[in-house]
């Protein structure tokens, strides 16, 4: 599966260097050249942040401080040229999980990268299948591997669930195809786009009344729409 990583840095030639080198490897990334843009987007859809600690506006730590205080658990690597045991300590206090001191070697990037990945996949896995997901009258129960709706199961099969679950975690992204497929079929070759929307038809025919919950924009992809879902619910 491609991870997904966020690069914040007001330094455009060095985000630049960074996102070619870790797409090179296979990573899908994305820029944000303040934390103040980065804030404006999911960031639970990340699977790792690099993120620059001394940045006009808002510091990396205390874009860190806020996010880890909003509940977001993705892992952060700091990227500073301070590289003092006061600044590793403040780093590491306000949720960060890795410290690289600039000027740094890509190879050095790359490394502490894939550590990061490694280290702290089996933990988010496990946070995430230890809770509920609630969106309105949609529960998620990840223990028990199923969905209801108005308290009533809706029979989902695994792929299924897990599509719609992604989407669900995500309801202000417009997931594409690819992004999708990246996240779902991992050890599955040859699956194409109309695989997605084949899954996504049966969900919909399983969501009843609900269908239009999951909306699509043509060329982008889809995403739960949870003012559908409002509107639906006040009806």
């Amino acid at each position: 599966m491609s991870k997904y990583i966020l690069i914040v840095d007001d330094d455009v030639s060095i985000a630049e260097i960074l996102e070619f080198n870790l797409k090179s490897e296979g990573y899908e990334v994305e820029t944000a050249v303040s934390a103040e843009e980065a804030l404006e987007k999911d960031l639970n859809i990340f699977d790792l942040i690099l993120l620059d600690v001394m940045m006009g506006g808002m510091s990396g730590f205390k874009m860190a401080e806020k996010i880890r205080e909003e509940g977001v658990l993705t892992p952060i690597i700091f990227l500073t040229a301070k590289d003092t045991e006061n600044d590793m300590l403040t780093g590491f206090s306000v949720g960060g999980d890795d410290y690289i001191a600039k000027p740094f070697s890509i190879k050095e990037v790359s490394a502490r990268v894939k550590a990061v990945l490694k280290r702290t996949e089996k933990e988010i896995k496990a946070e995430g299948e230890e809770n509920k997901l609630i969106r309105d009258n949609f529960v998620f129960d990840f223990n028990m591997k199923e969905l209801t709706i108005d308290e009533k199961e809706v029979p989902l099969t695994k792929t299924e669930f897990e599509l719609l679950t992604l989407l669900a975690r995500h309801p202000e992204k417009m997931l594409s195809r690819k992004n999708i497929i990246n996240k779902l079929w991992t050890d599955t070759p040859y699956v194409t786009e109309r695989t997605v929307d084949v899954h996504i038809t049966r969900i919909r025919k399983k969501l009843g009344i609900y269908a239009s919950v999951i909306s699509n924009k043509i060329g982008y992809g889809y995403r739960f729409d949870v003012e559908e879902l409002h509107n639906i619910l006040n009806q």
